[in-house]
């Protein structure tokens, strides 16, 4: 978000930052930031950020309180594996076959069945067709 002094020939670019705990919006350089472990996390552009998730906060207070929320969350690693493969899903070309998604996720079968049955518990009963 960009702001502007009314003055357009003394104009200033001041880039906004959100909180992800309180909503606040504060200057880009007064943010605190940082990775928390996030298993439903997977980075759409690189995969070395997997299960990580970087958090914003207006200050070190806010910050500490998000670390905790994750902490206490938990890490699963069949969500982390059924984000990654709802990234390889969605992205490119499509996946024919289980030897396609486990290239395309760096998974081996075992833990792609895993996934799978981790995300479709957590879908709920189905109802029949």
């Amino acid at each position: 978000m960009k702001v502007w002094t009314r003055n357009r020939a003394r104009a200033q670019v001041v880039r906004l930052e959100l909180c992800d705990l309180c909503a606040a919006t504060f200057a880009q350089s007064e943010a605190v930031r940082g990775y928390v472990p996030d298993s439903s996390s997977a980075d759409p552009h690189n995969g070395w950020f997997d299960g990580l998730r970087l958090i914003t906060a207006c200050g070190p207070a806010h910050f500490a309180i998000m670390q905790e929320v994750y902490r206490n969350r938990g890490f699963a690693d069949e969500e982390l594996w059924a984000a990654k493969i709802a990234r390889a899903l969605s992205t490119g070309p499509p996946v024919l076959t289980l030897v396609e998604l486990a290239c395309r996720t760096g998974l081996h079968e075992p833990e792609i069945r895993r996934a799978i049955a981790w995300h479709n518990a957590r879908l709920g009963p189905r109802k029949p067709p």
